[in-house]
């Protein structure tokens, strides 16, 4: 393939050459033959200032393109440089077009070329980057880039990324290409024409490609044989600790130092493994406690036979246990063990789906590049876990199309069952000594009757702060209009070949009678206008309802009883719900009728109608489920459990949200749970309030376990490492509108980022109050000094927020409710964390709201026994944010009055290590730490 292409990059003033903006710097490389050949960069005099943006952005500065040659001077240069030639750019788009124009300005045509886009070609080739910017690929893969956004430098850095995707396409199976090839027409970059001399190479010379499983349409990575469970083994993990550990350490680690903590945590866990003991241990951060309770747990695995199962909150932290802990395990350990991850279902690839969609007609181009993706990803993946992919925004729905789901699971009549990620993800944790898992799929096996989970008596639950608040959400149930639009969206009442055509089809051609078939499409469009309906009808109630709250994100919150509402609305309401469940009964009743024919001879349908008619009974089944769901919703009402209504104020009229939840799963999760267990371990770094754990066992339902509890301090010497400022000049939130507490807290964070020059993380409880607060500081930061960082104002997900903060220099991070955990930001990344309200839950919450009424009940004191214990524990996350590593330093601020003026606000201090605490105007608190700042 001796193809030339030119790869460009250009700096400019700004977006639009009809606004005026002119570029500033352009970068060539010359690709021949799979080599970089040739080079060429210049700075261009644009004939105007540089804008200060552009310049702390580039580095590029009016002195430096003062006597740079015209735009116009360079013209012919370029047209040499691009002659016969194929276009590449990242983000082929901006670049192409903001040359054609300004060529065309100066009197040149731009040449006509075939274009390729990296960060396009990126996205399909490298599905499983965590971004595509050009800066942090050539990070991540690994490249020099010294100067970003720098022309020359740019450039050097696509090319150099340009060759990768090349060379990644040939060693691409032919399989996958052929499915390629088509698709690719609607792509940005011209592929296809690349993707068929590809084709033919590899048609012609006919090479193997043995580390592939070409099955059907798609080919897959060639999976290793399964192994069988491991034997046990009979070294006790005691004996192990006292001789061989340290050693082991010592030779994995240059520079190893015994944790005492560590080692306590590894008693205690093998402890209450041996005893059958429940145990609660607090581990402050730094004790190393993943390997502290990862080690006893395998010991007890081989020793036993039996699986642990080792559930966390987040996937940081199972990837973390996976690629940072396991490997290092496995050096430690006499003997080998067996690993699986198992997650829920919705989380996995469906490859009868997924094959089945490759037919489709008329996708999006983001469902298209989705696509694309998939199909290489399936070359990588051991696993099928969506976790792995970057799948782009706009295809999410086209995810929900190609999970696995047991509704739609055609089991042994599936061609693909052998290659069936979930199903091996369970057989995988079937043969596996410990089988790690988050609280959600921990939680659902509790109440479905289908075990995912392999049996297992002994469970170890990390970040066991949030098992509470996961519990009561997975034993909740949800449902809103957009989940049964969905639902009609998929039978394709509207379309032209729909659920009601497949089936005339189906029947006519195995001459099977078309029993109830008439009139399937128009029950379905009757019952899809009254759920519409029921829907507005809400959505309207809600509006009228002067008890409703909003939510931080700007719904409308309403809580209900459904038998204790008054008026004729909610009595048609309540009408409309009951029409529905009668309705949906019927059109079941008639769908299942209607099908039945053909389950009655699924033996003998071909695979691609067993297919049709397990996505058939798949949707059915959705019906069944949402319409249960709303029945429970609006029809029922356990005294146990609270209920609400979330509407859009701003969005269509039906969209309209229904949630229930228990009040309290402390009995729950005694029953289903822990009574059901030999042992568990709850562990977290904030498990404890004022060196209690009784709020925890209260809340867990853990009080009749009589469960051990055990606080391991942090190694951290905080007294030397960190202060707690409390300054005094800040206006209690109370005493004045919150715009001007906006504009008063923004000032205060812009004096304490002018003194600290470094990096800094401010916690808000409230996004309204984060967003109002950002807003002032931006004003403040009119020359662009700092970067700021909003969690809901800045585009991006937590992780690509979290990846602009560390990249930055002088920045501050904006964060609400997730920013208060789980962010790891050793060093120099964060020095000042600054907790603006103490982190009480809003009062008005529906589930707190019953949380409150029921502790009322039982003569409790609703502040003391729920809202402050939350609180604390909430604050000691927000306050574990900054000190990561044994070198770290830094001050916490807190910009609550309460902390000081309360008789519950020495509580929060008292929960903290011992720290160092000032008190006093923030000025004086800035001049007496400005060397330790």
């Amino acid at each position: 393939m001796n193809k030339r292409y030119v790869v460009i990059d250009i700096e400019t003033t700004g977006h639009s050459v009809t606004k005026g903006d002119r570029i500033i710097q352009i970068g060539a490389v010359v690709i021949s033959g799979n080599e970089i050949v040739d080079t060429y960069s210049t700075f261009v005099n644009p004939g105007m200032a540089i804008p200060p943006f552009i310049r702390d952005l580039t580095g590029i500065t009016d002195e430096m393109v003062e006597n740079a040659p015209t735009f116009h001077s360079i013209i012919p240069t370029l047209v040499t440089l691009l002659d016969q030639s194929q276009f590449v750019a990242h983000n082929v788009d901006f670049d192409r077009t903001f040359l054609q124009r300004q060529m065309e300005m100066e009197g040149y045509d731009f040449p006509n070329l075939s274009v390729f886009d990296t960060v396009e070609l990126s996205r399909i080739l490298l599905p499983k980057q965590e971004s595509y910017k050009l800066s942090q690929l050539a990070e991540q893969l690994g490249y020099d880039h010294d100067r970003p956004h720098q022309a020359d430098s740019d450039a050097d850095v696509t090319a150099t990324l340009f060759l990768k995707l090349l060379h990644k396409l040939e060693q691409l199976p032919l399989l996958t290409l052929q499915t390629l090839a088509p698709m690719s027409r609607k792509f940005k970059s011209d592929l296809e024409p690349l993707l068929d001399e590809i084709i033919l190479r590899k048609l012609t010379f006919h090479k193997t490609e043995e580390d592939y499983d070409c099955f059907r349409q798609l080919a897959l990575k060639k999976m290793p044989a399964e192994e069988k469970k491991n034997a046990p083994t009979d070294i006790q993990f005691s004996e192990f600790l006292a001789t061989t550990f340290e050693e082991k350490m010592s030779s994995a680690f240059d520079h190893y130092e015994l944790r005492q903590g560590q080692k306590q945590m590894m008693v205690e866990v093998d402890e209450a493994f041996q005893l059958n003991e429940y145990k609660l241990i607090e581990a402050g951060t730094g004790t190393g406690k993943s390997l502290a309770y990862l080690l006893p747990a395998v010991f007890f695995a081989r020793n036993t036979n039996q699986p642990v199962i080792i559930s966390t909150q987040t996937i940081p932290l199972q990837e973390q246990l996976l690629s940072r802990d396991l490997p290092l395990i496995e050096k430690l350990i006499p003997f080998s063990v067996k690993i699986a991850l198992l997650k829920g279902r919705s989380h996995y690839l469906c490859l009868r789906k997924f094959e089945q969609s490759l037919q489709a007609e008329h996708d999006s181009y983001d469902v298209l590049l989705t696509k694309s993706m998939l199909l290489v990803w399936l070359t990588e993946t051991e696993t099928g876990d969506v976790e792995e992919i970057n799948i782009p925004t706009g295809a999410k729905a086209f995810w929900y199309e190609v999970q696995s789901n047991a509704a739609d699971d055609l089991g042994r009549f599936s061609p693909w069952l052998s290659r069936c990620f979930y199903h091996r993800a369970r057989q995988n944790a079937l043969q596996a000594d410990i089988v790690i898992t988050n609280h959600s799929l921990l939680c659902t096996d509790l109440v479905n009757e289908q075990r995912i989970l392999p049996s297992y008596t002994h469970a170890i639950i990390d970040e066991a702060h949030h098992l509470e608040e996961t519990a009561s959400s997975h034993l909740g149930i949800n449902t809103d209009y957009f989940a049964f639009s969905h639902i009609f969206q998929r039978f394709g009442i509207d379309q032209e070949f729909g659920w009601h055509e497949q089936m005339v089809r189906l029947l006519e051609q195995h001459k099977l009678p078309m029993a109830n078939l008439g009139t399937n499409s128009k029950r379905l469009i009757l019952l899809k206008e009254e759920i519409d309906e029921l829907f507005r009808m809400l959505h309207a109630y809600v509006l009228r309802n002067r008890q409703a709250s909003s939510t931080d994100v700007g719904r409308i919150r309403y809580r209900y009883n459904s038998y204790q509402e008054y008026g004729t609305q909610w009595q048609s309401i309540l009408e409309c719900t009951m029409r529905v469940h009668m309705q949906t009964k019927d059109t079941l009743a008639d769908l299942r009728a209607s099908i039945k024919p053909l389950t009655e001879i699924k033996e003998q349908l071909a695979y691609s109608e067993k297919a049709q008619l397990a996505d058939l009974e798949g949707l059915i089944e959705s019906l069944y489920e949402q319409e249960q769901n709303l029945y429970e919703l609006l029809l029922e009402a356990d005294p146990n459990v609270v209920y609400w209504i979330e509407i859009e104020p701003r969005g269509a009229r039906n969209a309209t949200y229904l949630y229930s939840k228990p009040i309290d799963v402390a009995e729950l999760l005694a029953d289903k749970f822990f009574a059901k267990k030999k042992s568990v371990i709850l562990t977290s770094a904030t498990l404890s309030v004022n060196g209690s754990f009784s709020y925890q066992e209260r809340r867990l339902g853990l009080e009749d376990f009589a469960a051990k509890t055990c606080i391991i301090p942090s190694p951290f010497s905080y007294i030397d490492q960190a202060k707690l400022l409390l300054p005094t000049d800040i206006p209690a939130i109370k005493d004045v509108p919150d715009t001007i507490f906006a504009m008063e807290l923004a000032s205060k964070l812009w004096r304490v980022a002018d003194v600290t020059k470094g990096k800094m993380l401010v916690l808000f409880t409230s996004y309204e109050m984060l967003r109002q607060v950002y807003e002032n500081v931006k004003d403040l930061n009119e020359f662009g000094t700092l970067q700021l960082i909003g969690q809901g104002v800045t585009t991006g997900s937590r992780a690509k927020l979290m990846k602009m903060f560390k990249q930055s220099e002088h920045a501050i991070l904006f964060g609400t409710s997730s920013f208060w955990e789980g962010i790891d930001l050793p060093g120099d990344e964060l020095r000042t964390v600054v907790i603006v309200r103490l982190p009480f839950s809003p009062p008005d919450e529906p589930l707190l709201q019953a949380q409150y009424e029921k502790a009322k009940q039982e003569g409790q004191n609703p502040f003391m026994s729920i809202s402050l214990p939350q609180a604390i524990i909430r604050f000691k996350q927000g306050f574990g944010r900054l000190i990561r590593t044994s070198r770290d330093k830094g001050s916490v601020f807190v910009f609550d009055r309460r902390i000081s003026t309360s008789r519950y606000g020495k509580q929060f201090i008292k929960s903290l290590p011992d720290i160092s605490v000032q008190e006093g105007k923030l000025e004086d608190l800035l001049e007496q730490n400005k060397e330790y700042l």
